[in-house]
């Protein structure tokens, strides 16, 4: 069997056996039936009129109440005209207006967290042109930026003993709204809801209690479900931002498909519709297909995906996306796993766009630093890094705690795997010293790979993997 993988900028080719399974998702198995596109705006206004176990809109501001309106970064959640930003922010606004609220008054903040901070060209791909215009030469469309001590503020320790630090503009607003994308995610089973609080809006200590290795190496986080303790601290600390508040956030979450259109949309008390959301994603996204366990995992690695331009070429991150397809598919995978993955892992870190990589990279390979996790302890450290931090708040670069929450992710396919191999690597040296085995080709791992899974593996094939909306793979009569 011939197929094709994604490769840096372009394809490679391999020749795999003729038994090989190949799963596509929304075309192996079909998403279901997303809202008509002429019926999305009157879906979405219904659903924000009426929120579950919230005040609508209108009895919660009037002339003179200050808004937020949380939307998230560019990462996820489609660009097309009647997205799901696109859709809901124009009626949001409208609501806010038809009750009282001042335009002056509406603050539009987007939730990098501590991804670079969204470029004004991508605010505008995000929000639409007449959303964009209205506010943002006013200056009320912002990035959060989660190194402003101006506008932090610090809640101390919730009874679990994690940092609650928050965005001060959605602090002090009579009303903040949180724009969600209810889609599959390794961390904690979906996005939106309260992982967007959570993670969109706080700073580095915040985001330190869950994306860390005593959370994300726990059983309980892979394979991926909706009970980790990563999706119980979401939840405590959103609510303990809402208890501080005094007010609970206005969540408008769409759930979405493949191809990041809706299929329903839930709006109102973030506990209350979270569980909705998830019910209705679990269609598409926990997918009972896999009749046999997989003994060897195919994919392949564009340059230029989810966190941005090197996320294919960049070895932390290389070693991240693997394991995120580890922490989607396990149920379905074998013991002595095996990953084969076409990168080009040529060397290009995107230093202007992930500044603290190299160094966390090149501290991983030297002083005893023998596994991923051993270099947590560098997190503090280079997170007070003023030219990183500078880079993060002026320079679209990513907050140098990144790296660091993304080595606690990498370490999983360590963890799982009886080998990871990179395949057509241009610069091996940088793979190997992620701990995987380096190939020139496909055809080749797998024949290292049999020492491993014996001479006839079952072997999966995902080749749209990083192109297209995840699913988490289940066994073919398994229940959630």
């Amino acid at each position: 069997m011939k197929l094709q993988f994604e490769y840096g900028q372009g394809l490679m080719e391999a020749n795999l056996p003729d038994n090989t399974d190949v799963f596509i998702p929304g075309e192996t198995v079909a998403d279901p039936e997303i809202i008509p596109a002429e019926k999305l705006e009157e879906v979405t206004r219904q659903s924000i009129l009426n929120p579950i176990d919230l005040e609508p809109i209108s009895k919660q501001v009037k002339k003179g109440s200050k808004v937020t309106i949380i939307f998230p970064d560019r990462v996820k959640g489609g660009f097309q005209d009647n997205s799901h930003r696109k859709v809901s922010i124009p009626i949001i606004i409208e609501e806010c207006l038809k009750a009282g609220v001042e335009k002056k008054d509406i603050k539009l903040i987007c939730s990098n967290g501590l991804h670079r901070k969204n470029r004004k060209d991508e605010i505008k791909n995000i929000l639409g042109e007449k959303v964009f215009n209205d506010f943002y030469y006013t200056h009320q469309i912002v990035n959060h930026d989660s190194e402003d001590w101006d506008n932090l503020v610090d809640l101390g320790y919730n009874e679990y003993g994690d940092r609650i630090i928050m965005n001060k503009d959605v602090y002090d607003s009579d009303l903040a709204v949180l724009i969600g994308h209810t889609l599959g995610n390794p961390y904690g089973g979906y996005s939106g809801g309260y992982k967007h609080s959570a993670t969109g809006i706080t700073h580095w200590k915040c985001i330190g209690a869950h994306h860390i290795p005593r959370v994300m190496h726990r059983d309980d986080f892979t394979p991926v479900t909706k009970t980790s303790l990563m999706r119980q601290k979401f939840d405590q600390i959103s609510q303990y931002m809402e208890d501080k508040m005094g007010k609970k956030f206005f969540c408008c979450d769409a759930v979405l498909d493949t191809y990041q259109r809706q299929i329903a949309v839930f709006s109102g008390y973030g506990e209350s519709i979270q569980p909705l959301s998830w019910d209705e994603a679990d269609k598409r996204t926990f997918i009972p297909w896999a009749e046999k366990k997989y003994d060897v995992v195919v994919f392949g690695m564009p340059q230029n995906f989810h966190y941005g331009n090197g996320h294919g070429t960049n070895p932390i991150l290389i070693m991240q996306a693997i394991a995120a397809n580890i922490i989607r598919h396990k149920r379905i995978l074998s013991d002595n796993c095996v990953v084969i993955c076409s990168t080009i892992c040529n060397g290009y870190f995107h230093d202007e766009e992930f500044p603290s990589y190299r160094e966390v990279y090149e501290l991983f390979q030297k002083d005893y630093n023998n596994t991923l996790p051993d270099v947590e302890k560098y997190g503090e450290y280079l997170s007070n890094n003023k030219e990183y931090i500078d880079k993060y708040r002026f320079n679209y670069g990513y907050h140098p705690y990144h790296a660091f929450s993304m080595i606690s992710c990498g370490h999983i396919a360590e963890k799982n795997c009886s080998a990871v191999y990179a395949v057509g690597a241009y610069e091996p040296g940088f793979a190997r010293g992620m701990g995987m085995k380096t190939r020139a080709t496909f055809e080749e791992a797998l024949k290292d790979a049999k020492k491993y899974v014996g001479d006839n593996p079952n072997i999966l094939a995902l080749p749209k993997t990083f192109r297209t909306a995840g699913v988490h793979l289940m066994m073919k009569d398994e229940v959630l």
